[in-house]
């Protein structure tokens, strides 16, 4: 078939690949270029084993200093906007066991799927992007929150997850020489030793450039602005330039998924979290720069190795599609890692990077066809902070879909 893509991220561009694979001749259109929205700086992280919601029932108790302390990594803006509200007190109404546990099996499920395809292509592109495979850490500052994450680690274990493990300060150490600093302030941490990380940005180029030679089309530069309907399926998607046509259509936008869908009368819960990175030149002493994946729970802050830098990531804002980087957003960062990492880099050089993950209120992506929607036409968008480990799983759900047509 011929298939056009909508999104030049690394979940648009993992479909891509993926149909391509199947032998579906494949047109991406994108506005800007490929991997510059929130794919760019994400935090690197593939996070496959460790996919606890955000929507927990434990945000409640974190809830009022989430959202009254000056220092916290969330922030709300509220607005006149339906739609923000709409979404906020979905996620609310998520915060439940009943909810969480339901969410967490089938990301899992799908994290597993992306694994297998995330290696596969892998191991056919080659891609030069600072791959590794050092496992992760996940650190705990109190027993409470650590005896909150063994319960998510039973769960997991219960549901499939791959092998996973509660490990005390010195072992934190042990695993990690450059959290030595903090030592003191662990009360210990999930280590999964399977967990990986790479640059999204160097993928998603690679990824490009491989499509291009089998063949893919490259609409780059248009902003998709509405739908040309035949009957009860979409012909064409239209831009300021004009029509691009196809036998079926993959919605990979990610934020801007919501207002598209709006033009067909189609409500998606979609609404931007805008996270923050940094990406360090690293110290290359030995215990000076972690090469282990590390996520601070308590300051919700990540650190993944790509070569020689650090890439730094965190915060979540529901604040609209407001794209500027307040500099104490940036300096929360910077002092997160001093904190955690103070010998890892000189700080001269920062890269600042900000960039709105397409969150759906319970965690799960929407994959798929929609009820009321034209038969043609799948989605691909919600994954939120895990859009880079769901891609090449979401990719396959996806091409499954397109070939069982009603």
């Amino acid at each position: 078939m011929q298939v056009t893509v909508l999104g030049a991220g690394i979940v648009g561009l993992a479909a891509a690949w993926e149909l391509t694979r199947r032998g579906h001749a494949v047109t991406v259109v994108d506005r800007a270029e490929p991997g510059r929205g929130a794919s760019g700086g994400n935090g690197a992280q593939l996070s496959y084993s460790y996919v606890q919601p955000l929507a927990d029932a434990s945000i409640w108790k974190q809830l009022p200093k989430l959202l009254l302390s000056p220092a916290s990594p969330l922030k709300l803006r509220p607005q006149l906007d339906p739609h923000q509200w709409r979404w906020g007190l979905a996620f609310l109404a998520a915060c439940n066991g009943t909810t969480s546990r339901a969410t967490t099996a089938q990301l899992l499920a799908l994290a597993l799927r992306s694994r297998a395809g995330f290696e596969a292509m892998r191991q056919a592109l080659q891609p030069d992007c600072d791959f590794s495979a050092t496992g992760k850490l996940v650190i705990y500052r109190s027993q409470a929150a650590l005896d909150g994450a063994a319960r998510q680690l039973d769960l997991q274990r219960e549901l499939g997850s791959a092998p996973q493990r509660i490990v005390k300060p010195d072992e934190c150490v042990g695993i990690e020489p450059a959290l030595a600093a903090v030592r003191h302030e662990i009360a210990g941490a999930v280590y999964t030793d399977s967990e990986c990380a790479a640059d999204c940005l160097k993928l998603c180029t690679a990824l490009v450039a491989s499509l291009r030679e089998r063949g893919v089309q490259f609409v780059l530069g248009e902003e998709v602005d509405g739908f040309a309907l035949r009957g009860d399926a979409v012909s064409a998607v239209t831009t300021a330039r004009g029509a691009i046509d196809g036998e079926a259509f993959v919605l990979s936008l990610g934020t801007a998924s919501h207002t598209l869908a709006r033009r067909l009368g189609l409500r998606l819960p979609v609404y931007p979290l805008k996270g923050y990175s940094i990406t360090l030149d690293v110290d290359s002493g030995p215990g000076a720069a972690p090469t282990v994946s590390v996520t601070d729970a308590a300051r919700k802050v990540v650190f993944a190795r790509l070569g020689n830098r650090l890439r730094v990531a965190g915060m979540a804002e529901l604040v609209g599609h407001d794209a500027s980087i307040p500099a104490t957003r940036i300096e929360s960062l910077v002092a997160s890692t001093r904190a955690v990492f103070p010998k890892s880099s000189d700080f001269t050089e920062l890269h600042p990077w900000t960039g709105m993950r397409p969150a759906t209120p319970t965690g799960l992506p929407i994959l798929g066809r929609l009820a009321g929607a034209p038969k043609n036409l799948l989605f691909n968008t919600g994954h939120g902070a895990l859009g880079f480990t769901l891609a090449f799983g979401s990719a396959e759900r996806i091409a499954d879909a397109l070939e069982a047509q009603p």
